[in-house]
């Protein structure tokens, strides 16, 4: 066989390296189509593993509503509202309603709402919340009744009593025995002050103990809401517990149209009481 010839050399050394590039695409391509999804071919559908692909929507994590802080909570139930809006609602409705909550009992400004209607009570209402300003007036005017009861109940007893224990420490009185007319009068007349000042004092200092307490358990509450005639702020005090099988009603300031204040409550923390409402107009 002749020796091949230095022009049949060249080309196999230019051949060699395209001969090797080919190979390394063709290696390329076949690992590629290996991490393509392949279809069952029994069934004609694609693997498990692709339905996981397909996220759904994701909402923040707050953890708890009732340990979450008010930025979270704002932040969740922006994302929610404007989710639901969207059509792709987030959270469920008890859940966008916990928040909601949780948040008006913060004081939050976003979940502020303008009178609305009511398609169950056939009415127009709006939300109502609790006024500590009104609360504390109050209990400051029960204060100062409470002060006036004590001290015409503790007043006329020490006077009475300062003039028994003067008269029996006295030596003149205590060797002698003798009493004027006028000193005899004094002693009947702090006697009669005394139960003057308890038959007076006793029940307004029981009313004032009363009404202090439930100011501080709830039970008498300051409501205030926006009106539904006319949007100005209205605020009346509602007991909380009868309030909604007997709504408290009262009059607008402004539009002077009837209102009906109803109230809930929950338990904010443990033993403290939320009481909130909704303020309806009456037709």
């Amino acid at each position: 066989m002749p020796p091949p010839s230095s022009s049949s050399s060249f080309t196999a050394a230019v051949a060699a390296p395209a001969l090797c590039a080919r190979r390394q695409a063709r290696r390329f391509f076949s690992s590629d189509s290996r991490l393509r999804p392949r279809t069952d071919r029994r069934r004609g559908q694609w693997p498990l593993a692709l339905a996981f692909t397909a996220q759904g929507p994701c909402c923040l994590y707050v953890g708890p509503v009732e340990t979450a802080s008010k930025e979270m909570l704002e932040a969740l139930y922006q994302q929610a509202r404007d989710s639901y809006y969207s059509g792709n609602p987030l959270i469920v409705d008890d859940m966008f309603d916990k928040v909601e909550l949780k948040l008006r009992l913060y004081g939050s400004k976003s979940v502020v709402k303008y009178p609305r209607c009511s398609l169950r009570q056939h009415s127009t209402y709006s939300d109502a919340e609790e006024d500590p300003s009104q609360a504390f007036a109050l209990a400051s005017v029960w204060m100062l009744l409470l002060a006036f009861g004590t001290s015409a109940i503790l007043v006329p007893t020490i006077y009475s009593l300062s003039l028994a224990l003067s008269d029996i420490f006295n030596l003149r009185y205590f060797f002698y025995g003798g009493r004027s007319p006028f000193e005899l009068f004094m002693m009947v007349n702090g006697f009669l002050i005394m139960g003057l000042g308890c038959l007076i004092g006793y029940p307004i200092a029981s009313a004032s103990v009363q009404a202090l307490q439930g100011l501080w358990r709830k039970e008498l509450v300051a409501l205030k809401g926006s009106c539904p005639n006319c949007g100005e702020e209205v605020f009346a005090f509602v007991k909380s517990k009868t309030s909604y099988r007997h709504p408290h009603r009262a009059e607008c300031h402004v539009c002077e149209c009837t209102l009906e204040f109803r109230t809930k409550e929950t338990f904010s923390t443990p033993g403290r009481r939320w009481v909130y409402g909704r303020v309806y107009l009456v037709q």
